[in-house]
């Protein structure tokens, strides 16, 4: 996989050389001391240890339970193999992801990615530590992998990078398109099959009162399809005024990367108005 892994560096530093050229990539408005130590430490921790550990981990597994089974799809069509990964990888990120903004415990280790007060590239891999080591579909592509996929998951992690990367970037790539009066048929297909910048930033949104705001849905990874096949889809081509979470007490830096072990803050300094509700966003 060392080609995939090229691939995904280049990916990745193609939209931050992007985001560095057209909104300042390491100051973003708002940004605080905090943010650039959650993001460093969260995806390097992930990319180095958590992801091999767990794709190794659940191979390993699966070996223990049912070695008979080890490659037994390595012959797979390649549309039936990309078909799996669609469905117990990026579907169960859905389900996974959806569940984090309604339930309270992983909420919390979902909290530090929509703590940043911006739009970046710098969030694709920003969570608390603990959260991916859980994350049901990680463990579900380390099986896949097992079973004799590596090969059509080297080419469709880097797939799912471009599409995720590009719509967390702040410089977004579909806004210029949607004032094509000709490609608007298309970009109706686009913005209903996979994740844009608009359909996302309207889920990492601050305000409700906010028209481009739907932080409670759009929860789509590569496919932003299982929010409409699912009924979570808000899609109005526009982008939010500000991002970040509203009625929450301010995140700590222990609590961003490390809850439960560092406790959650629960005092809200400046109370945005009686009777409003967490926002979970």
């Amino acid at each position: 996989m060392s080609g995939s892994t090229i691939a995904i560096v280049a990916v990745y530093l193609g939209f931050a050389l992007l985001e560095l050229r057209h909104s300042n990539l390491f100051r973003k408005e708002e940004q605080t001391r905090d943010d650039g130590i959650v993001e460093a430490v969260s995806m390097t921790l992930l990319l180095a240890v958590t992801q091999p550990t767990v794709l190794l981990a659940a191979g390993a597994l699966a070996n223990w339970i049912a070695p008979q089974y080890a490659g037994a799809l390595a012959g797979l069509n390649i549309f039936a193999a990309i078909g799996l990964f669609l469905i117990l990888d990026d579907m169960m990120q859905y389900w996974w992801h959806r569940a984090s903004h309604s339930t309270h415990w992983l909420y919390n280790l979902h909290r530090a990615h929509h703590n940043a007060k911006y739009m970046s590239v710098r969030l694709v891999y920003r969570n608390n530590i603990i959260y991916y080591a859980l994350m049901p579909s990680l463990w579900f592509a380390g099986v896949l992998i097992w079973l004799g996929l590596g090969w059509v998951y080297a080419g469709y992690i880097v797939v799912k990078l471009l599409v995720i990367t590009g719509a967390h970037s702040d410089v977004a790539w579909d806004k210029p398109l949607y004032a094509i009066k000709w490609l608007s048929p298309v970009m109706w297909v686009v913005e209903r099959t996979i994740s844009t910048p608009a359909t996302h930033h309207a889920h990492h949104g601050r305000h409700a009162d906010d028209p481009a705001v739907h932080y409670k849905g759009n929860y789509g990874n590569l496919l932003f399809f299982w929010d409409v096949l699912f009924g979570t889809a808000k899609i109005t081509r526009t982008f939010p005024k500000s991002y970040g979470v509203e009625n929450l007490a301010p995140a700590t830096l222990g609590q961003q990367l490390l809850w439960p072990i560092f406790p959650e803050n629960k005092v809200i300094a400046e109370p945005v108005g009686e009777g409003t509700a967490p926002s979970a966003a």
